[in-house]
């Protein structure tokens, strides 16, 4: 948070998590997105939406510049990034949508406040009052990007799309959302469906006849 929300500092250490320790595994579903972004002032929401749209860390898009973006391609190009490798960023049609909101506001920022770039950290008072008027507890800015994430892989985005959309340099670093995507699963959960309960009982009652005829013929 420090670096990627507070923007106190550059570069952090890898910081290992305890034995035992869990992954943080918070994320909004899409009514709770909803109430959320109802109760932003115009400015976090337009934030917000773009977070929920790519995925974007809050020092990407706070950072992002008109020059480095192309709503005609419906691509942008991120330099300040968690890695500190650029990379490229498709838009979708939400994403476009929040950035053609901005036009005009100002000449080198694409998220502004006033008419002035957002350089303060955007977990503020605003931030924390729309949470609580949402209804919406233990939640960070950053989770949206956790809940943009989960949305992918419950929509069946694979893996190693994720990796490159998110800009994730290993794959071990998407596996945390593998839990959402079952497809791949489907034909084996469906197994147990043709067992159909007459066929159980059948064969229970199958089972307990013989171990009586067994009996018997001990006897």
């Amino acid at each position: 948070m420090a670096r990627d929300e507070w923007q106190w500092v550059d570069h952090i250490p890898k910081i290992r998590m305890l034995s035992g320790e869990v992954e943080r595994d918070r994320w909004l579903t899409r009514e709770e997105a909803d109430r959320l972004l109802a109760v932003c002032p115009d400015h976090l929401a337009a934030v917000v939406k773009f977070a929920l749209a790519t995925g974007c860390r809050a020092r990407e898009i706070l950072g992002l510049e008109w020059n480095r973006v192309d709503l005609s391609r419906n691509t942008a190009w991120l330099n300040q990034t968690k890695n500190g490798t650029p990379r490229g960023v498709p838009l979708n049609k939400s994403a476009v949508a929040v950035l053609t909101e901005q036009v005009g506001k100002h000449a080198s920022f694409c998220f502004t406040y006033n008419g002035e770039p957002i350089r303060y950290n955007i977990t503020n008072h605003a931030w924390i009052t729309a949470l609580k008027k949402a209804e919406l507890e233990d939640f960070r800015f950053h989770d949206l990007r956790h809940t943009w994430a989960s949305w992918h892989r419950q929509a069946g985005t694979s893996t190693d799309e994720l990796k490159e959309l998110g800009g994730w340099k290993t794959r071990s670093m998407v596996d945390r959302y593998a839990k959402f995507a079952t497809e791949h699963l489907a034909n084996a959960a469906s197994r147990i469906d043709q067992v159909t309960k007459s066929n159980v009982i059948e064969l229970s009652q199958f089972w307990h006849t013989k171990q009586i005829k067994k009996g018997l013929a001990i006897s």
